[in-house]
């Protein structure tokens, strides 16, 4: 008899949901994690000096808080607090000025000026309906039960980002501000749906905020790992799985890994075609990220970039646009666009007293090696006079590094696979259950299956659910 009724295979966090809902449903269920902490791609620890806690890879979690089954857990019951900034985003422009991404759907579009009006009319529908639109974008394809209200969503969501942004809007701040919302897709801002990732993430910010864990990313990680062991589940860590017939025997088998590594781990039980499907997954760009201890916080022009816990980097839209096409050419744009992060403006708990902690990251092709170290601190400087000399110590990491981190983040793809129209619907082969393998017994959950990318858990649990409706 299996000792386990399912193991998983990797701890992130649709690794986690995915044991939790199955737990949550009476299975005894086993966890095994490679590196010798959980969490994936979200975890903490020291990069730079001691008493500095750093986000090793994702750092703000609007889809954790927005997410059907994730924020329905008890995690505060487990340690987790959420930390919302002032303001979730802020996207500076020269000159001291700044567009700004508020909590108020009213008071984001106040501050857009002349194009409040065309602001409202855009988003107003989408946050609206969002409890409508939700299950039809974050879960894998199906006839959606509010059509009209996914209908009106995907007329604006179909859209390149680039030009729907000038269509709408007259100003630079506005536009820069959906543009660089877009660049989250990591596709040139031409690609359809790119304003789908504009939309999603600016309706968040309305409805629930891009907030953080207090103490670093690992908290949230350290909660579902404690309500799942609440629940009986077990987990262990330093065990890298190579082939599956090194797990214990269990009923069902679900994998947090990338397309490419489930067909290396399971090749022999599973058909050639399944194995080419999986080998034809496109991975997209890489990223370069830098995290920094500093002396104090970063020195704004833009007074709203200080109370933001986000801060996108890129000027204005053409700038933003030219940054997110150089990658796909190959090329390093040495005016990158950036996401940038400060906590500990908000979260003092992550560095010594007066001091702090950042990071920013931009994205470069799959697989660079080219150190981006000094156009991204040139691109902070250049909208925070006087960033550099705050520097105490940096940590640099590429494309490779993020990989060996988190073998998920292949060649540095933090999106699980590119998300143009075609990919969306073909993640990771075309199936209506996507996270169903031919080999019995055996799923993928991880975010190269749908809704994708961001921490929101929910790869996991549609995986465990439909292992659920098989019987296992």
């Amino acid at each position: 008899m299996p000792r386990y009724d399912a193991v998983v295979v990797g701890s992130g966090p649709n690794g986690l949901m995915a044991a939790i809902t199955l737990a949550r449903a009476g299975r005894s269920v086993l966890v095994i994690e490679g590196q010798s902490t959980i969490g994936g791609g979200v975890r903490s620890g020291a990069l730079t000096l001691p008493g500095f806690v750093h986000d090793l890879g994702s750092a703000v979690y609007p889809f954790a808080v927005g997410s059907p089954c994730l924020s329905r857990l008890p995690l505060e019951e487990h340690g987790l607090h959420w930390v919302h900034p002032a303001i979730p985003l802020a996207h500076p422009l020269d000159a001291g000025t700044a567009a700004v991404l508020e909590r108020s759907l009213r008071a984001t579009a106040a501050g857009l000026g002349v194009d409040g009006p065309a602001y409202l009319r855009l988003m107003a529908p989408v946050v609206r309906d969002w409890e409508r639109i939700a299950p039809a974008i974050l879960g894998p394809a199906r006839l959606p039960r509010h059509p009209l209200a996914v209908a009106r969503f995907g007329a604006r969501a179909i859209w390149p980002a680039g030009p729907l942004a000038k269509l709408l809007f007259r100003t630079p701040a506005a536009r820069a501000l959906l543009g660089g919302l877009a660049a989250h897709a990591c596709l040139p801002l031409e690609t359809p749906p790119t304003a789908a990732v504009a939309l999603v993430l600016a309706a968040l910010a309305h409805r629930v905020g891009w907030p953080f864990p207090q103490g670093g990313a690992q908290r949230l990680t350290d909660a579902l790992a404690s309500y799942l062991r609440q629940l009986g589940g077990e987990i262990v860590t330093g065990r890298l799985i190579e082939d599956l017939d090194q797990p214990p025997p269990a009923r069902v088998v679900l994998c947090d890994v990338s397309p490419r590594a489930l067909g290396r781990l399971a090749g022999r039980r599973l058909p050639e075609p399944y194995l080419r499907a999986l080998d034809r997954y496109r991975h997209g760009p890489g990223v370069f990220k830098v995290d920094w201890a500093l002396s104090g916080s970063i020195p704004w022009l833009a007074p709203a970039c200080k109370r933001a816990g986000t801060v996108h980097l890129g000027g204005t839209l053409a700038e933003i646009a030219a940054a997110e096409r150089a990658p796909w050419r190959g090329e390093h744009s040495l005016q990158p666009y950036m996401l940038l992060g400060q906590p500990t403006i908000f979260d003092s708990t992550r560095a010594p007293a007066g001091k702090h902690v950042a990071w920013a990251y931009c994205h470069v092709p799959r697989g660079s090696t080219v150190d981006m170290t000094e156009p991204i601190e040139r691109m902070v400087e250049r909208f925070a006079p006087g960033f550099q000399a705050l520097i105490l110590a940096r940590c640099a990491m590429g494309p490779a590094d993020l990989e060996r981190s988190n073998p998920n983040l292949v060649g540095g793809d933090i999106t699980a696979g590119v998300s143009d129209l075609r990919q969306l619907f073909i993640r990771p082969t075309l199936s209506l259950t996507p996270y169903r393998t031919p080999a019995k017994g055996l799923y993928l959950c991880s975010a190269s299956t749908p809704p994708g990318p961001g921490v929101h858990g929910l790869c996991g649990y549609h995986a465990a659910r439909t292992a659920l409706r098989d019987g296992y």
